[in-house]
């Protein structure tokens, strides 16, 4: 590739036509992409970049008193605000469309949603009249648009945005951060990958230096969409041709120079200078006339927005259906608008029912599909808060390493004596002994309860917030009724556990078969027991099975009867009490299974009666006043679907010309 060979997305230079000599600036494609054009600024009057969608724009930026303007100028034939300072205070739109048919220029201005009609010797006047109903009076700087339309024989179909000029020092009547903003309006225009970034340089500085340059690189680093422009080439011809080939700056779709109007010159007098300048001038005449002149500049801009619009299209049609798709989804999302009792009431109801099922889904079946997270998954944690008390009551039930084995046995049976036969173990000492370890586990029960069901209502709350979110109106209300529900079960599941602890109490039984055999097991290690205390000469302890090791030192001094009833009073007491507590855990069990399947099917219509039966508290009246912010979503929602099908319809029709006549970027 040659020095002046550059690439336009990919496409190199050589298969674009470009013309060497000024010809009539409408080239033979022109209408071709102008409904492709059209089709682009459209969207851009319907402010589709407002839902994220990035059109294909030429952006010119350039320091100030580059000559950004007046290279606008030369494009479009037509006379832009000169001066000092600030020229372009808002984001000037340019859309140049040839009309070679017309009897006279359209001119004419649009911005705050109205259109002004001007010609070509007030637009000046018009463009400053305009910027000061945008901006202000003064020098400041507003990031509105002011779109100019130019509809003229002989302009190249083109449009662009010019932006204010970089400026470091502020002049009076600019604000101090005058930098800071025309920097941050740059960079929101230039940083979309859609964006082709036209740089105006002087031939009077050093490119290197230059403020555009920079903030140019910042966002495109190889300069794949960067085009220089070089104006004053009659002021500093001298070493130009060494800057536009040695390209130190990485302009990647390369320079374009050019000469602009000077003082009076009529814009086709200016045409004949420029050729005339770089035709004739010792130093400028060397530079390759595919990059000299401002109609070269014209049908590089038109080809490059043709290669670019052909580009871009199909992503932009992709990202109109994707977002249109997308709000009415969030739109189908948020509440009817309830106009009437019976539909609020449909409303609610369909609320609970939807609560209902996602409960079930979650409490009892195990479905973990609409939630996620791990707290929510309940089946396996109502599993775990069951395993863990059960091993809360385990532990409880191990033998206290404060206590001597058998001193409470012997200290309850010294106090159950009776007047009776020997060898009868008193059934009161068992019921002391057994009451005693039921009052112990009764406030671990109540602890268990009141954690699980305390977790319930966490659940059955969040639920019933999702359904009910886009009625925020309904939620406090819901979230009482709700909570003044999950109090009452608790309390009768606290009432049903501690009535099961008074009839463990009361009567001590079990048909469980294993009671007897787990007795004889325990029983069978006595005589070895009795042995250990008889013979002073043995150890003092002895591992026994279902027990542990034990010390039996202390029970030396007791007499041999007291001794075999305590033993078998605690193997008694062992063996039942594991009876009674895997009886007891299966009983909480079953009775949380059971209270929440009763929560689900019939309880959790009490909410229902609460909040909309009599003396209800006037929620479905509430229902029927929107909520602000959802009334605010919704208007958003409707204007933005409104403005993505205008979009839709407008990209459809593109589309289908693009089907019919062929790829429009040639």
């Amino acid at each position: 590739m040659d020095d002046n060979q550059v690439l336009i997305h990919g496409v190199p230079e050589a298969e674009l036509v470009f013309i060497a000599r000024p010809t009539p600036l409408a080239a033979f494609y022109n209408d071709r992409i102008r409904p492709m054009l059209n089709a682009i600024d459209r969207l851009r009057n319907l402010m589709v970049m407002k839902e994220g969608i990035q059109l294909p724009t030429i952006v010119v930026v350039g320091d100030q008193s580059s000559g950004k303007s007046s290279v606008l100028e030369s494009l479009a034939g037509i006379n832009l605000p000169r001066g000092q300072g600030i020229c372009t205070r808002v984001p000037l739109i340019m859309r140049l469309q040839d009309s070679p048919y017309a009897s006279h220029p359209e001119i004419y201005l649009e911005f705050n949603g109205k259109v002004v009609h001007t010609d070509e010797d007030n637009i000046s006047v018009a463009i400053n009249d305009a910027t000061d109903k945008i901006a202000g009076h003064g020098k400041g700087i507003s990031n509105t648009p002011l779109t100019l339309v130019v509809k003229k024989d002989g302009v190249p179909d083109l449009t662009t945005v010019d932006l204010p000029g970089i400026t470091r020092v502020p002049v009076h009547g600019q604000p101090e951060n005058i930098y800071e903003k025309i920097s941050e309006m740059i960079m929101e225009y230039i940083r979309p990958e859609e964006t082709i970034i036209l740089n105006v340089l002087s031939a009077t500085v050093d490119f290197s230096t230059c403020e555009s340059i920079r903030m140019s690189q910042m966002v495109d680093k190889t300069g794949r969409r960067t085009l220089g422009v070089v104006t004053k080439a009659d002021i500093a011809p001298k070493g130009l041709l060494e800057k536009v080939t040695a390209d130190d700056v990485n302009i990647g779709l390369g320079y374009v120079c050019v000469r602009n109007r000077i003082g009076d010159e009529t814009h086709e007098e200016a045409r004949l200078e420029e050729a005339k300048l770089f035709d004739t001038h010792p130093l400028l005449c060397k530079i390759p006339k595919s990059i000299v002149g401002v109609p070269v500049l014209a049908q590089k801009l038109t080809q490059i927005q043709a290669i670019m619009m052909a580009e871009c299209l199909p992503e932009i049609v992709k990202k109109i259906k994707d977002k249109l798709n997308a709000n009415v989804a969030e739109l189908k999302k948020l509440p009817e608008n309830l106009s009437s009792f019976k539909e609020a009431k449909m409303a609610f109801e369909k609320i609970l029912r939807l609560a209902k099922e996602s409960l079930r889904k979650i409490l009892l079946r195990g479905e973990f599909d609409e939630y996620p997270e791990e707290n929510m998954h309940c089946t396996p944690r109502l599993v775990e808060m069951l395993n863990q008390y059960s091993d809360e009551l385990q532990n409880c039930a191990e033998n206290d390493p404060r206590t001597s084995f058998l001193s409470e046995e012997l200290k309850v049976l010294e106090e159950a004596k009776g007047i009776w036969l020997p060898n009868f173990l008193p059934r009161t000492a068992f019921l002391t002994l057994f009451q005693q370890k039921m009052t112990g586990i009764s406030s671990m029960t109540l602890s268990f309860v009141a954690h699980v069901w305390e977790y319930v209502e966490a659940v059955v709350i969040q639920v019933l917030m999702r359904h009910s979110e886009n009625y925020p109106q309904l939620q406090w209300s819901m979230r009482r009724a709700a909570s003044s529900l999950i109090n009452k079960m608790k309390k009768k599941a606290l009432d049903r556990m501690m009535e099961i602890v008074e009839m463990e109490k009361l009567t001590t039984y079990t048909c469980n078969p294993e009671y007897t055999l787990e007795w004889n097991n325990l029983m069978s290690q006595r005589n070895r027991f009795m042995d250990v205390i008889n013979n002073v000469s043995n150890p003092s302890k002895i591992v026994l099975s279902g027990i542990g090791e034990v010390d039996v030192g202390n029970l030396r001094h007791h007499r041999k009867q007291q001794i075999q009833e305590a033993f078998d009073l605690k193997m008694r007491i062992t063996t039942y009490w594991k009876i009674v507590l895997r009886r007891f855990i299966d009983s909480m069990a079953l009775h949380l299974q059971f209270s929440v399947q009763n929560l689900l099917n019939k309880e959790m219509e009490e909410i229902k009666g609460e909040l909309i039966g009599p003396g209800g508290s006037g929620v479905i009246e509430k229902m029927l006043e929107e909520v602000p912010s959802v009334a605010a979503k919704r208007d958003k929602l409707n204007r933005s679907i409104k403005l993505l099908w205008e979009s839709e319809e407008v990209v459809a029709k593109i589309m289908d010309r693009i089907a019919t006549d062929g790829d429009f970027s040639g």
